[in-house]
């Protein structure tokens, strides 16, 4: 029986089909391909995110918004209005509750003089590169549809992520890796609708690393001798592309495709982006990582920062999943370890992206689904609850001001006063920020343009330097 080598050989010499792919082959352009690299619509000031989801819902009242009325009116009633009562189980909306102090102490920190606690200390100490939005709020305070929201835009139905708008606005600058990586440990609220690409095509849905040993399964070759590989691909790709010829405008075909070409290419690139082995000593101690280990939001902001630096448009990285994460209903002390495992390497990846001259063009943003309440229904309670009507967070680098901050909450951080910050106006205002109009970035589905913001969305200038 002939070997499958020489049955490859003897096409590649002798057939009367081959010879017409290969010259397909060889022709081969990049004007059909759904992640080649796209102009923006004007002038960037970043070329990539690097987007810090921290699932459960992050207190702001114990970490970035500072209210000293809440130390001195600790355990005093407070009416709830009735539309913040919803987000409460039902057994748990009596009217009155009470106001809790702050877990940790707020310093101003850098000098510019922003209040942050000693919940995250070693993000304080780069106070002076934040830009903080302290005026955020959500359409819904359950967890599914508030996470869902901010990846996608809305809290009710299925829509692509945020990442696949700006993979299919600005394309790949690396097509041997996905234009579009999410790093996360544990499935998150509502799982991989969180990366997922939806009605947009295929190509540009989110691929999703798990830390350990093996981040991405299956990677390198089965096949041992590289030539071999090479021809088999080749001769796929061929009658790929004339199975596609013969089905015009199918985005669905052409995005798995590509999928299965970039699949090819990351065997070689993905492996050399998770070798830290050339990583310094002093850039592990800056990020808190020991040697050789691959867990931890520590590996994760690491690995960020190299697929930052080859290319990759869109990088997320959620600290944990739809279990023990910032859902402190009973007790905000289980805020404490949740920060430790991503203060530090947050803090090492913002003055990593600083010293290699990157932060200038990479725009960081920290952000959660929704806050918690500065009151309980107990007096002394030791947790918080879900709030959606105001929520803190920050960006950093890609042309936003430093040490800056931006809103305003009422005397106990329970309602916002000044700027109020839809989701919808941080998703426009990211999408400027890579220089695409979100009301231009449209994709035609079910007779419809769609886009991220729908038809909703304000760019906060003010934020912009």
């Amino acid at each position: 029986m002939m070997k499958r080598r020489s049955f490859l050989r003897s096409l590649a010499g002798t057939s009367l089909i081959l010879p017409g792919a290969l010259s397909e082959l060889l022709g081969s352009d990049t004007s059909d391909d759904p992640l080649a690299p796209r102009a923006p619509h004007f002038a960037p000031r970043a070329k990539r995110v690097i987007f810090l989801h921290m699932s459960g819902g992050v207190s702001h009242v114990d970490s970035f918004d500072y209210k000293p009325r809440l130390l001195s009116d600790h355990n005093q009633p407070f009416t709830v209005p009735k539309k913040m009562l919803e987000a409460f189980a039902t057994e748990n909306r009596s009217e009155v509750k009470y106001f809790k102090r702050p877990a940790w102490e707020f310093k101003q920190r850098g000098q510019s003089g922003l209040w942050i606690s000693e919940l995250f200390p070693k993000i304080a100490a780069c106070a002076d590169k934040l830009c903080v939005v302290r005026s955020m709020f959500s359409d819904n305070a359950d967890h599914a549809a508030a996470t869902l929201g901010v990846h996608t835009g809305s809290v009710g139905f299925a829509r692509p992520s945020m990442g696949s708008w700006v993979s299919y606005g600005l394309g790949s600058e690396n097509s041997n890796l996905p234009s579009f990586m999410v790093i996360a440990p544990a499935l998150p609220y509502s799982g991989a609708q969180l990366w997922s690409s939806d009605f947009l095509p295929g190509c540009h849905q989110g691929t999703r690393v798990i830390p350990g040993a093996e981040p991405v399964p299956n990677i390198r070759s089965r096949v041992a001798d590289a030539g071999l590989q090479e021809m088999e691909l080749g001769l796929s790709a061929a009658f790929n592309r004339r199975h596609l010829l013969a089905r015009e405008n199918d985005t669905q075909l052409t995005a798995r495709i590509r999928s299965f070409e970039t699949a090819h290419g990351m065997q070689t690139a993905a492996p050399e982006v998770f070798d830290l082995s050339k990583e310094t000593d002093a850039t592990h101690a800056l990020y808190g990582l020991q040697r050789g280990g691959t867990n931890g939001f520590a590996w994760q902001c690491l690995i960020a920062r190299r697929l930052a630096e080859r290319g990759v448009r869109f990088i997320e990285l959620i600290d944990t999943g739809a279990s023990a994460n910032w859902d402190s209903h009973g007790n905000m002390a289980e805020h404490a370890p949740l920060a430790k495992n991503v203060d530090q390497p947050i803090a090492g990846l913002l003055t990593d992206l600083e010293c290699r001259g990157m932060l200038e063009d990479t725009l960081v943003v920290w952000a959660t689904e929704f806050g918690r309440t500065p009151f309980n229904t107990a007096k002394d309670a030791t947790g918080r609850e879900h709030h959606a009507q105001a929520f803190t967070c920050w960006l950093a680098g890609g042309g936003v001001k430093g040490g800056f901050s931006f809103g305003e909450t009422d005397e106990f951080g329970n309602a916002i006063v000044a700027d109020p910050v839809h989701i919808h106006d941080l998703h426009a205002t990211i999408l400027h920020i890579l220089g695409l109009d979100h009301t231009r970035l449209t994709y035609r589905h079910a007779s419809r343009d769609f886009r991220l913001t729908d038809v909703h969305g304000n760019v906060l200038r003010t934020l912009l330097a």
